[in-house]
């Protein structure tokens, strides 16, 4: 695992009150953009936090800060730590808080209906379950199947949207590609659509006869005529 700095703002700010690197190097030691460090030194941004002093937390010498503060283009480089802490690997199922475990079934029922592609051992990893779990709700023979409600255990909060979406895109890798029974009805080729005949007998675009519409509007005038001469 790759040696990362603490508190990259609060590191930030301390090396704005208490050196005279440019914004550029702080920026690229602290992993911020050279105008968030700028807003930094001019009190736009930062305000209430409180500078950290890399030296004293072991990851920047003074030596180096001092060749830094002699060449603009020298880049700050983080100390070797003293104690190196080895990775920690989960193993087994994520862990679930107790508030959420009941919530589990329904999330596995939702997985197991809307991802039928996911491997049990890719359900067990986004939900924190057991395979006998996994196949009792798939089965219908889980002692609570009949109360079960699927739910998206992204919502629920059992895991996130990327764990998810990680664990969909690599079970689609090894999945092949589904058959033309499987895709159902298709649409029909172009060149089968080309044979159909095609009409223009609706009745807004037929011809219009001008001697039948002046005769219709003649004896629409002599009719209103008539009505007014009875008056």
């Amino acid at each position: 695992m790759a040696q990362q700095l603490l508190m990259p703002k609060a590191t930030a700010v301390w090396l704005v009150d208490n050196t005279a690197l440019s914004f550029e190097q702080i920026a690229t030691f602290c992993k911020l953009h050279p105008l968030e460090v700028k807003a930094i030194a001019d009190g736009e941004s930062a305000q209430g936090i409180k500078g950290l002093d890399p030296i004293s937390t072991g990851q920047l010498s003074r030596d180096e800060i001092a060749r830094a503060e002699g060449n603009p283009n020298h880049k700050l480089k983080l100390s070797e730590p003293k104690v190196r802490v080895p990775d920690s690997k989960r193993k087994g199922p994520r862990y679930t808080p107790v508030s959420k475990r009941q919530d589990r079934p329904n999330a596995i029922l939702w997985l197991v209906r809307n991802h039928s592609e996911l491997k049990d051992a890719q359900i067990s990893r986004l939900v924190g379950t057991t395979k006998s779990t996994i196949e009792q709700i798939r089965e219908r023979t889980h002692w609570n199947s009949t109360n079960l409600t699927p739910m998206d255990p992204v919502t629920l909060g059992l895991c996130t949207q990327i764990d998810l979406d990680l664990e969909v895109e690599r079970a689609a890798k090894g999945r092949p590609l589904p058959t033309a029974a499987e895709l159902g009805a298709t649409l029909e080729a172009s060149r089968e659509t080309e044979k159909l005949p095609f009409s223009y007998d609706r009745e807004e675009e037929k011809e219009i006869d001008a001697d039948a519409v002046f005769a219709k509007l003649k004896s629409l005038k002599s009719d209103r005529k008539d009505e007014d001469d009875d008056y």
